[in-house]
């Protein structure tokens, strides 16, 4: 059954009313909702507001390195600290390492430029931040859903945003209710703002709906696959934060690495592959496995007996897309009746690589421009504010400084290094040019005929692993009898354009074994989707070379839920 034939036989969905309704209960949706409250607080007003969050709990699909620069929450409570916020390993060196196969050369700490110094920042797991910034919200009032995850978006007459409704449950494979059916409820606000993260896939209709991204440079995006360790005490450096860049990467290919150096005698490490990788062949799991081989790197994760090293310990696995177009593609970011904040618009600074202050930054600047139109007597306008107070606000000038970061690595690791060493070292960001890119990172596949296939070694299981052992320490679960969350515009493209001209990319971009081509009964080819295993990264949505893959909300609760990531 269609959602319209559903609601013709169930409806009407139950409708809730609220001043602010708001999508996605991380660090920018979060931030909304509390300033939205300490607002109304600070003025004697009443104001309601709520959060819907997909996830099992707030914090539970959050994924990032994570060092967070702590600006924009000193701004939203300057009492982090007495208030017990997670917070706890302050950043003490930082290193920049160029890697060879095998070999490897250091920045000099005195030439790294301000985008790769740290002091003053913090390195955390911020899905415990997300988790502490939802007690705070509560605590002031904020009505918090989890498991409840936003599918639709309802629009008023003259086709403002009216608000959004949840997804059904208990809806089986077959698209008919089962026993369990429950339908889904509708949100009404006065204002909806959307904070889903990096291709939100409310945000994604919202931007084509209403053209936002008109006039701006393509979306860019980078896939971040990571693991958290804990290791032998001797080998732990706290607050050591080390990036990397070079192989495994051929220099015409964007990617990095970070290595972080927690409390409690753990790490995180992560890869980040730019989607507007070119050789179909390439695997970003696969890169990241191979990256941990290096010496530089294993030296931290391996035993040595012979000293007295014990070998570390792999505790947490998970993927997700970020943003890395920056401020040329940040899209308009109001539209009537709502806004979007936080990666679902794209505000990450990738020459930092730090985005939570940035969805916290703006997610306060939306929710003083919400609060003034709701006190107004406004509703489902467009909050001009928000952008304006932008324009004018810290974070912009960071965005500005580091505008091309980016676009230079089109050119090549050696150009890009230079370019960018000239405009953050010498220059300061203070750059006169400005680089455009005018293409999405989907169509920069070439075929595979015209490219050379990559032989990864087979993971070992102590210091390297295959995806399904990963997916299961994200303790990824989605209910199994529910209609499949990533779906397909025409089902012969995968074998029909995606196999025999690009040979199958989709089971080798997917970090969590999503996607394979298996044999038919007849020897002829089809994909099959494993959708329980995925962990919600988006990576598909973005580089389906076709854009035949459409991620879809499953039903709340579902996906992975991470622990200390």
């Amino acid at each position: 059954m269609t959602n319209d034939e559903i609601l013709a036989q169930f409806g009407p969905r139950e409708a809730m009313e609220y001043d602010v309704v708001v999508v996605g209960g991380g660090p920018g949706g979060l931030a909304t909702a509390i300033r939205l409250k300490q607002l109304a607080a600070d003025k004697g007003t009443d104001l309601s507001v709520v959060v819907l969050e997909k996830g099992s709990e707030p914090g539970a699909h959050i994924l990032s390195g994570a060092i967070m620069d702590p600006r924009a929450l000193t701004e939203l409570f300057p009492d982090w600290k007495a208030r017990g916020a997670p917070l706890n390993q302050p950043v003490t060196d930082d290193a920049m390492i160029f890697l060879g196969e095998s070999a490897s050369l250091r920045t000099p700490n005195f030439l790294l430029p301000e985008c790769f110094q740290n002091h003053g920042n913090y390195i955390v797991s911020l899905g415990n931040v997300t988790r502490w910034l939802a007690q705070q919200a509560e605590a002031l009032g904020v009505e918090i859903f989890p498991g409840f995850a936003a599918a639709e978006v309802l629009y008023k007459d003259d086709g403002s945003i009216k608000g959004v409704a949840t997804g059904n449950m208990g809806v089986g494979k077959d698209g008919e209710p089962t026993a369990d059916f429950q339908l889904g409820m509708e949100l009404h606000a006065k204002y909806t703002i959307f904070a889903e993260g990096a291709r939100g896939n409310l945000g994604k209709q919202l931007i084509a709906r209403f053209k936002l991204d008109a006039g701006r440079d393509p979306q860019a995006y980078g896939l971040g696959v990571k693991e958290v360790w804990e290791i032998d005490p001797k080998r732990h450096q706290p607050g050591f934060v080390m990036h990397t860049a070079g192989w495994p990467m051929d220099n015409s290919t964007y990617g990095g690495a970070f290595l972080y150096h927690m409390e409690d005698n753990k790490v995180t490490l992560g890869f980040i592959t730019g989607l507007d990788y070119a050789n179909p062949y390439l695997s970003p799991f696969e890169e990241f496995q191979r990256w941990k081989t290096h010496p530089n790197i294993r030296w931290y994760l391996e035993g040595d007996e012979a000293q007295g090293i014990k070998p570390g310990k792999r505790l947490g696995y998970g993927a997700r897309a970020i943003t890395a177009g920056g401020l040329l593609s940040l899209p308009k970011t109001v539209f009537p009746g709502g806004a979007l904040v936080g990666c679902d618009a794209g505000y990450l600074n990738v020459s930092r690589i730090k985005g939570s202050h940035a969805a916290i930054k703006t997610g306060m600047l939306a929710a003083e421009a919400a609060y003034a139109a709701v006190t107004a007597g406004r509703q489902h306008d467009e909050l001009t504010a928000y952008p304006e107070a932008f324009e004018n606000s810290w974070l912009h000038t960071e965005l500005h400084k580091s505008r091309n970061f980016k676009t230079w690595f089109k050119k090549g690791l050696v150009v890009a290094t230079l370019m960018n060493g000239v405009e953050q070292f010498a220059l300061r960001g203070h750059v006169p040019w400005t680089l455009r890119r005018d293409k999405p990172d989907h169509l920069s596949l070439k075929p595979a005929a015209e490219c050379k296939p990559i032989a990864y070694p087979k993971p070992d299981g102590k210091l390297t692993f295959d995806r399904l052992s990963s997916v299961f320490i994200s303790n990824t679960n989605h209910a199994e009898n529910q209609p499949a969350h990533l779906t397909l515009k025409d089902a012969s493209v995968p074998v029909g354009i995606n196999l025999a001209k690009y040979a199958g990319p989709e089971s080798r971009y997917c970090p969590a074994g999503v996607y394979e081509f298996v044999k038919n009964a007849d020897n002829s080819d089809r994909l099959q989707i494993n959708a329980q295993n995925c962990v919600h990264c988006k990576t598909c949505d973005i580089k389906d070379p076709t854009q035949n893959i459409v991620w879809v909300t499953p039903e709340g609760g579902g996906g992975p839920n991470y622990s200390g990531m």
